[in-house]
């Protein structure tokens, strides 16, 4: 079905319950809580990170879900109303940069078109409601209509003047692709898949030499201009319900989770007002 990223979650937990359990062979009913508990030190004595430890149990929760719709097993055995994956979550870093400091990336000059093309990459992503990179590198059209890859999403995003200009200047009537990144010879999803990892490591390198060299108080990523251009809305005055459509969210949760550093932010400058 094209889910890549699942089928890699998958994969991962398979190895990691085959390492815990030296054999798949038991039933989901022996997944109690206590079973849970016991997985989750075997993966904190791995030293995992908290979030990696929370996909393994999302993934792990997904497919005993399936089990009972297939009637593998008995609802009533079902261990995840105890034991409760959402805590497996940590906050990461600060991810979004000042309007001013979005500007002086957008403002970078560089004649080098391995320098220019990330940072055309930036300003597309920030001036399209932060538009993901695998979703950059499938555009066909000249209007921004399309699919969230991730969430399977209709987003419909007015084009802004700087947007246009970048496809213009990257769109080659030979390829059906508005940018450079894929290819008619990227036929099959591997091939692209691999194409696009390929390229956004390329990319994000040479942006994180970037913010070095403008002296960023983050590592600059095409991540950072779709975090960025959220909390610059957000301290429009746009509403979080507005800002989850653009960005293509499941649900305004999500979009929170974007936005706390900048509610974070205002909490210290409302602090400050105590001294």
């Amino acid at each position: 079905s094209g889910r890549k990223s699942y089928a890699l979650s998958v994969k991962q937990l398979h190895n990691s319950l085959k390492e815990f359990c030296h054999s798949l062979d038991f039933y989901f009913s022996e997944m109690d809580v206590a079973w849970l508990k016991r997985y989750e030190l075997f993966l904190r004595g791995k030293r995992l990170a908290e979030n990696t430890i929370g996909i393994r149990f999302r993934t792990l929760r997904a497919i005993y879900n399936v089990a009972m719709e297939d009637d593998a097993v008995s609802p009533d055995c079902y261990p995840f109303k105890k034991f409760k994956v959402s805590r497996l979550h940590e906050e990461t870093v600060k991810r979004s940069l000042s309007k001013a400091d979005v500007e002086r990336v957008l403002a970078y000059k560089s004649t080098n078109r391995y320098i220019r093309f990330p940072i055309d990459i930036f300003a597309f992503t920030y001036y399209c409601g932060g538009i993901n990179f695998i979703d950059i590198a499938n555009l066909i059209e000249d209007k921004l209509v399309y699919k969230r890859h991730k969430t399977g999403k209709l987003i419909k995003i007015p084009l802004q003047p700087q947007a246009l200009e970048l496809i213009k200047k990257y769109h080659c009537k030979e390829s059906p692709y508005l940018f450079p990144i894929l290819s008619s010879f990227h036929k099959t999803e591997i091939q692209k898949s691999n194409r696009i990892h390929k390229v956004i490591a390329k990319v994000n390198q040479r942006l994180k030499e970037i913010g070095e060299a403008l002296d960023l108080p983050l590592t600059l990523t095409t991540y950072v201009a779709r975090h960025s251009q959220a909390t610059v809305m957000k301290k429009a005055g746009v509403s979080t319900a507005v800002i989850r459509e653009i960005m293509g969210h499941s649900s305004e949760r999500v979009t929170q989770i974007y936005l706390d550093s900048f509610d974070n932010e205002q909490i210290d400058e409302a602090m400050k007002n105590l001294l």
